[in-house]
């Protein structure tokens, strides 16, 4: 029978208050999520001092830069114009054409607004005549006038009208391009030239050629003139070599502002009175910024003994290249430094490191291990390199297959199945062998 009553007992559990959750979110910060959220919290809180770092054109001072703007171009004019869309390229095209009626422009209008990003007619062109009221002919004389503006290729209705028209623009339309395009279109992307070459009775070597042509094409015309946001990387990580040859770690300047207590609202938290609603406010809002502060050396903190530890255990790589790159795990780093894998983990993401090698991501220096003949360990990064570079010194006329490649691989110490290697190969978006073969 089950009795009721009041009891205590004692639990520990763990709490995520909102200045922990706070410091986990500013470790994972790149740089420009970074500065993004101080400037919000600097907006919020009339406490914090947000300084940011000045971006000089190649490093010059305040005074040389002065000295040379006065005789040379606005600094504006180092701003790129914004390209044109596709519908505005192809309509200025329209707007030079002359003899055309309203409602030929009108048709016309509407079929290049009607193309998709690719460049591609998206509907019919009976569908078109029956929405705006003409009749077809009207349409299709209208399509074949857009299809004569640039890029070569545009307005197609499939990719087999697509490479068709760059082909006549070209001047290379011939009889066996026209063949291969209309009958044998899958078969050239499967690299299938013998087949194609039997079929259409022509030689080998005819049909490489136009497989060349062909491939040089562009199947999307309109994709130029997709405008996707440009993302430009800061490095978090400076790695520089001293004249002794040890790597020294920094944390770069650029994209880092410095978070200080603005010294008005300090002097006036302490001559407020204790029982003045301002101060309970200005407190409240000091108490915020001095956590933030706290926080950012933090971030600051572990991002160096992260970044001190990958430079110590894959000094290899900085010394000799890619072939030094030695396996390594976030469970290695956080034994090493003392911090919890998670932590390793929110370090290391959307960080970047600049090294007299090159702009690396954090995440690049994790790679899994590949056993070697001699008990040794190799990187798979190391082994990508090697496999990349086997392809591209093969013979394309006898293209290594990925057994072959597993094969070389062994014979150099470093054991890998032909199943790696076609991952490997994958990843890296290098074709099978198949499909790089020449005739």
């Amino acid at each position: 029978m089950n009795q009721f009553g009041l009891k205590q007992e004692q639990r520990l559990k763990l709490t995520m208050t909102p200045e922990l959750r706070q410091a986990i979110q500013i470790l994972q910060y790149s740089s420009e999520e970074l500065m993004s959220y101080l400037r919000e919290q600097a907006k919020e809180n009339p406490v914090i001092d947000l300084q940011e770092y000045d971006i000089y054109i190649a490093g010059e001072s305040r005074e040389n830069l002065k000295s040379k703007s006065a005789n040379t171009e606005e600094m504006l004019d180092w701003v790129a114009k914004p390209s044109d869309t596709l519908y505005e390229h192809l309509k200025s095209q329209l707007g030079l054409v002359c003899g055309l009626t309203c409602m030929q422009r009108k048709t016309a209008l509407y079929l290049i607004g009607n193309l998709d990003e690719k460049g591609y007619l998206a509907m019919d062109a009976l569908e078109v005549a029956g929405l705006i009221g003409v009749n077809l002919a009207e349409v299709l004389a209208m399509l074949a006038l857009v299809q004569g503006f640039e890029p070569a290729g545009i307005a197609a209705r499939n990719l087999e009208e697509c490479i068709l028209l760059q082909l006549r623009r070209s001047g290379e339309e011939d009889e066996l391009a026209i063949a291969v395009v209309q009958r044998h279109l899958a078969g050239l992307a499967a690299n299938r030239l013998q087949r194609i070459a039997d079929a259409l009775g022509a030689g080998i070597s005819e049909v490489q050629q136009v497989s060349d042509r062909i491939r040089r094409l562009n199947p999307f015309p309109g994709a130029a003139f997709t405008h996707n946001e440009h993302r430009y990387i800061r490095a978090d990580i400076t790695v520089e070599q001293s004249s002794s040859g040890e790597y020294r770690v920094r944390l770069s300047d650029i994209g880092s502002p410095q978070v200080a207590v603005n010294p008005y609202y300090r002097q006036m938290l302490r001559a407020l009175p204790e029982q003045e609603e301002a101060r309970q406010f200005i407190h409240d809002k000091y108490s915020t910024a001095c956590w933030l502060i706290k926080s950012l050396e933090q971030r600051r903190q572990t991002l160096t003994r992260v970044a001190e530890a990958i430079v110590t255990m894959q000094h290899d790589f900085f010394d000799g290249g890619i072939h030094g790159l030695q396996p390594l795990t976030q469970k290695e780093i956080a034994e090493s430094t003392g911090l919890h894998e998670s932590t390793i983990s929110r370090a290391v993401n959307n960080k970047y490191m600049q090294t007299p090698r090159g702009l690396f991501e954090l995440k690049y220096f994790f790679t899994s291990a590949l056993a070697a003949a001699n008990g040794e360990t190799a990187s798979s990064e190391s082994a990508k390199k090697r496999i990349r570079q086997l392809i591209d010194e093969e013979d394309k006329r006898k293209p290594l297959a990925d057994q072959t490649i597993a094969e070389m691989l062994a014979q150099e110490g470093l054991e890998i199945s032909r199943r790696t290697v076609a991952k490997y190969r994958e990843e890296m978006r290098c074709l099978s062998s198949a499909k790089r073969k020449r005739f």
